[in-house]
């Protein structure tokens, strides 16, 4: 699926103390895609919240969504968080189906050029968050990220390995994991119940339920924080009503009570919450709305003046 060029400018990122967060846009995903993830978030569903309009939905209720990265340099790593649908690669999602993306050139023009990244984490191993873990070379798919670790839970790839996949999950597997993995260059975490630290100021947070080993991605510096939400927070409408679930969800029930534990610890914070799925403005704050949530968007920060 061609998609039109857009011009490269600086990718928006937001300051968490000494670290720029960047988002590396891939896609946005076309409108059909909100009532297929999140069916219960209807028109009168999003009604409830005007604070979701005009950033989060459009005039008629339905759901905006994206497909990006964020990228951050902590302690002289180039870490990328997910890496997106990818391009050229067979896919059953039609919208997904041999993108055609400038993915590669944002993430290069934010700073993160293949070669220079050191550190991939994957919250969780769907196809929209491993695409870009490979790309095509003379016939076969080749580590994007030649000098990298990639960096997944344990208890992510054993579930993955324990259950007969059907045949869309079996052809993601086999052109944006197992390459990496037949590279040595794939990493299993063992992420306790309080999180693992993987680099300085980088915690891995367990947040099971939309697949069993999912992990969010808590960033620190200073005396600030951020938190990115892979697919346990998919849109700001799940603040509103966190019991909404995903149609893709492994366990909608555990996922439902990881939400709602995770919106209640970050409720009222500082903590700037980044959603791996969320439009622009992408980050926020979460605040108490009665006995739900709301989301207080944080638009990115300033690029930095030259020295």
């Amino acid at each position: 699926m061609p998609n039109s060029p857009r011009p490269l400018t600086a990718p928006p990122a937001w300051t968490v103390g000494d670290l720029r967060v960047h988002r590396v846009d891939e896609v946005t995903l076309p409108p059909a895609t909100g009532p297929w993830l999140l069916p219960s978030a209807t028109a009168q569903v999003v009604d409830q919240a005007p604070w979701l309009r005009p950033d989060f939905a459009d005039e008629a209720g339905v759901l905006r969504l994206a497909s990006h990265s964020f990228a951050v340099v902590v302690d002289g790593l180039r870490i990328v968080v997910d890496t997106g649908i990818g391009n050229g690669k067979t896919r059953a999602n039609p919208a997904w189906d041999h993108l055609d993306s400038d993915y590669l050139a944002r993430l290069t023009a934010a700073g993160f050029a293949p070669a220079d990244v050191d550190l991939v984490i994957l919250t969780h191993l769907h196809t929209d968050h491993v695409g870009w873990n490979t790309r095509e070379r003379d016939g076969a798919w080749h580590p994007t990220f030649p000098h990298a670790r990639y960096l997944t839970a344990r208890a992510e790839w054993d579930h993955w390995a324990g259950v007969e996949l059907e045949d869309a999950r079996r052809q993601m597997f086999r052109d944006s994991v197992y390459p990496v993995a037949d590279a040595g260059l794939l990493d299993l975490i063992d992420v306790t119940a309080d999180g693992t630290t993987v680099a300085p100021g980088v915690r891995l947070l367990p947040t099971p339920g939309h697949t069993p080993g999912h992990l969010a991605v808590e960033l620190r510096s200073g005396t600030q924080t951020a938190l990115i939400t892979g697919d346990c927070v998919h849109h700001p409408v799940q603040l509103l009503d966190p019991a909404i679930t995903s149609c893709v969800d492994a366990d909608p029930r555990q996922a439902r009570a990881t939400r709602r534990r995770l919106l209640a610890a970050l409720a009222d914070t500082d903590t700037l919450l980044l959603g791996t799925h969320f439009p622009a403005p992408t980050g926020g704050l979460v605040r108490s709305a009665g006995d739900t949530f709301r989301l207080a968007p944080v638009p990115p920060s300033p690029a930095p003046r030259p020295a």
